[in-house]
């Protein structure tokens, strides 16, 4: 008899299942074996490999199983024995194409003993000759090595210890057979070994505690989160076949079964409603399709707050007033409540405006508290377009709601307060065309504005806000612009044929609005600039002369009509000559040049011009005058000289250097005073300047255009009409000192903390005794002697004018 123990079975044997019909009645048996070894008689003879022992009943709901019994451990176990391929030179045997040799299959894990057979290799020729067998590769000669022995005499396979599949599932080396003392009987053979799984391994979950949350308002069947498990056996056979399940649920209220788990995928479910609190379960994973090796897990769910309650504003109705045309002005803040978890997704309260803004006038977003809605304008409001505004306002939680609960609402209205607007252009850049030349007073444009203030019967009145260079007025009731002075489209001013003036438009409210509108003049050109001679020097000849060009214009046009042709009618002499040119354009405007020519005593054309120019004084003579000049000079410094030798002793100064008294002002210019020591005479030159960059800030006009002044004409008989032009502009030159001011240039000053001196005089007559002076110290020595008598009685002094200490 075999004494087989059925845990030997489950490990080492192969299972056969078979599907039986799946019912859902209880069933009418203890899940397993009905013992722990069974017992199965068969003589020794009639066991061998695949041979059938008998039927073992096991009761796991719906599978049967079949086993099969490998016996291992004896000596004389049979193996399977491999061949080497037949040569192809063997006599009439011929060698099978793709000759497939069979793998070797050892189970893992085997007690042995060891070393345990488990082939054997066979040469055709062992019978006529002496073979020897030997393996060489992994396993054998190469690590690990000495797994795998082969006796060299028979040729049998061995492997020397307990394999392990999940270390290495297969094992590849060579078979060689050999004639002892001939070399090589056969070609190498390739021996693959399998190593044939067992359930030694059993799941283990990714973590040891699996860690969800579940809303308290869950329906049945809500998927909650997925548990994992892993076996390390074979993959996608039954050892690593792993099914779930649930174990125990703490606490058990209001039910034990509020959750399920998906045994195949491991997904936790809720099973049933009344969810109020943290859940822990205890989770197992099963391989062998649920009834073999077991690991556990927990899985801890949290309870969350579920939307169960909708928040309410706290007004049904809120109201608001917004000036017109403020943008992002905020209009309201909206509170409300809700009863669910504070800072939870089903109590943070989020808004929206359900109607009342077809324009897009308005939004709303949520305050930071997450409790409050702020409306906001987005554009500008128009009082006289709408001056009231109703909207209405719902509001939601950040997560849907769990039940069918009503969305709250709440009405604002919003007034709109008018306030005073700009007048507006139309359109706000307006563009004219325009002769440069037109008269004064010629109308332009009429350039008007109205007022959006509908509402408020409001006057527009118009002026000019930037004119640069003072060309254009405009009428302050009708907006008509006017000519004030001739414009010129060649002034700097314009730009591109361009003239751009903005004029502004005002009302008559108490705090006027201003609006601006652009015009610009495109300044069509006229014959106003006559033609002018740029070379204005020439020298020529006085025989034989060489006709002179002058390059533009023409008295006389070259045959190139490009330049002036100039030549002497006769024979002048040397000197220089003014000769006026009246120039011509194709339109008939004149314009009078002068030229100088220069008239040397040469023939042909001029190589160099050394001559006595006429009218010029001799050279000698010029320096004549300057000798008589200088010893002139040099008879007035000796009389000089000799005058302040016959003086005598040199007098003392009425200030001496080192004499300490207090400051001495002068009076001898105009328009200065102690209080005012550093003045500026160039005041007094401003009005010779003409210079319209000069300003005084005190005085000057806020704003009045400049007018335009002609430039230094090139020809010096033009230096008249330039003087009476630019004298004409700088009288109408409001930018231009000297301004319509008193300005006071007598002033000499006062606050003196002492008394006028000016009464001193130089008279002799007597009347005052002066004696004293000679009391006062050697500061009043000079005095003393002037007008107290001594030894400088004889000496007159020039009265300074008076002074002041």
């Amino acid at each position: 008899s075999i004494h087989v123990p059925l845990r030997i079975i489950q490990r080492l044997f192969f299972l056969l299942q078979a599907s039986a019909s799946e019912t859902t009645e209880e069933p009418t048996c203890s899940q397993g074996f009905a013992t722990d070894e069974l017992v199965l008689t068969m003589t020794r003879r009639k066991v061998s490999q695949n041979t059938r022992l008998g039927k073992v009943n096991l009761c796991i709901y719906r599978f049967i199983y079949l086993v099969y019994v490998f016996p291992q451990g004896a000596a004389d176990q049979e193996v399977p024995i491999l061949y080497f391929p037949a040569k192809s030179g063997d006599g009439l045997r011929r060698r099978k194409r793709d000759w497939v040799i069979p793998d070797i299959n050892v189970p893992e894990n085997s007690r042995g003993p060891y070393p345990l057979k488990i082939s054997q290799i066979r040469s055709n020729t062992d019978k006529l000759k002496k073979i020897q067998y030997s393996i060489t590769g992994p396993g054998a000669n190469e690590p690990p090595v000495k797994l795998f022995t082969m006796d060299e005499d028979t040729g049998t396979l061995f492997v020397t210890q307990a394999l392990d599949r999940e270390a290495q599932a297969k094992y590849t080396f060579k078979a060689h057979a050999a004639v002892v003392g001939a070399g090589n009987a056969e070609e190498p053979m390739d021996i693959v070994v399998n190593v044939i799984d067992q359930n030694d391994n059993k799941p283990i979950f990714v973590n040891d505690t699996f860690l969800g949350e579940v809303a308290e308002a869950s329906p049945k069947n809500f998927e909650v989160l997925k548990i994992l498990a892993k076996d390390l056996d074979q993959p996608n056979t039954d050892n690593s076949d792993i099914r779930y399940s649930i174990l125990s649920q703490d606490p058990e209220l209001p039910s034990k079964y509020l959750f399920t788990v998906n045994p195949v995928t491991g997904v936790i479910m809720v099973n049933a409603g009344g969810l109020d609190r943290e859940y822990t379960l205890e989770v197992q994973a099963a391989d062998l399709v649920g009834i073999g090796l077991t690991g556990n897990a927990k899985v801890i769910l949290t309870v969350t707050d579920s939307n169960d309650n909708a928040p309410a504003f706290a007004q049904s109705s809120y109201e608001a007033t917004v000036a017109e045309n403020r943008e992002e002005a905020q209009v309201v803040t909206m509170s409300v409540t809700d009863g669910d978890e504070p800072h939870s997704p089903a109590w943070n309260a989020k808004f929206k405006i359900v109607s009342g803004d077809a324009r897009g006038l308005f939004s709303v977003r949520t305050g930071r508290n997450k409790h409050e809605g702020i409306i906001t304008t987005t554009k500008g409001l128009d009082f006289e377009m709408s001056g009231k505004h109703t909207l209405l306002v719902a509001v939601e939680n950040e997560i849907p709601f769990a039940t069918l609960l009503p969305t709250a609402t709440a009405t604002v209205v919003v007034t709109v307060q008018d306030v005073n607007e700009a007048p507006i252009f139309e359109p706000a850049e307006k563009q004219v065309s325009k002769l440069e030349d037109l008269p004064v007073d010629s109308d332009v444009v009429q350039y008007t504005a109205f007022d959006p203030d509908t509402a408020r019967k409001q006057t527009v009145m118009y002026r000019i806000i930037r004119d640069p260079a003072g060309w254009l007025k405009v009428d302050r009731a009708t907006g008509l612009i006017k000519v004030k002075n001739i414009m010129d489209r060649e002034s700097p001013f314009v730009i591109d044929d361009k003239y751009m003036v903005l004029v502004g438009a005002y009302d008559n409210d108490e705090v006027p609005a201003t609006g601006t509108g652009t015009l610009i003049i495109h300044l069509q050109d006229v014959n106003d600039n006559a033609p002018i001679i740029e070379e204005r020097t020439i020298q020529v000849c006085n025989k034989d002369p060489v006709p002179q060009l002058l390059s533009n214009w023409s008295a006389r046009m070259n045959d190139s009509k490009t330049g002036i042709i100039l030549q002497l009618v006769k024979e002048l002499e040397a000197g220089k000559y003014n000769v006026v040119l009246t120039v011509t354009d194709n339109q008939g405007l004149p314009q009078d040049s002068t030229v100088q020519a220069t008239v040397c005593h040469c023939s042909g054309k001029v190589e160099a011009c050394n001559d006595r120019i006429a009218g010029v004084t001799e050279l000698p003579v010029i320096l004549g005058i300057l000798g008589g000049l200088l010893l002139l000079l040099m008879l007035v410094l000796l009389l000089l000289l000799f005058a302040r030798r016959r003086r005598g002793e040199k007098e003392q100064p009425l200030l001496q250097d080192n004499d300490i008294r207090d400051n001495i002002y002068y009076y001898d210019e105009e328009g200065g005073g102690e209080d005012d020591q550093d003045y500026d005479l160039s005041v007094l030159h401003r009005g010779l300047d003409n210079r319209p960059d000069v300003f005084r800030n005190d005085v000057i006009p806020n704003y009045m255009p400049a007018p335009q002044y002609q430039p230094r004409p090139a020809n010096p008989e033009e230096i008249g009409n330039f003087i009476d032009h630019n004298l004409k502009a700088a009288d109408n030159d409001p930018t231009a000192p000297p301004y319509d001011s008193l300005l006071v240039f007598d002033y000499e000053g006062g606050g003196s903390d002492s008394g006028s001196l000016s009464s001193l005089n130089s008279s002799g007559s007597g009347d005052q005794d002066y004696d004293c002076l000679s009391q006062w110290g050697p500061r009043f020595k000079k005095l003393a002697d002037m007008y107290g008598g001594g030894e400088d009685d004889d000496i007159t002094f020039p009265f300074f004018g008076s002074f002041q200490t």
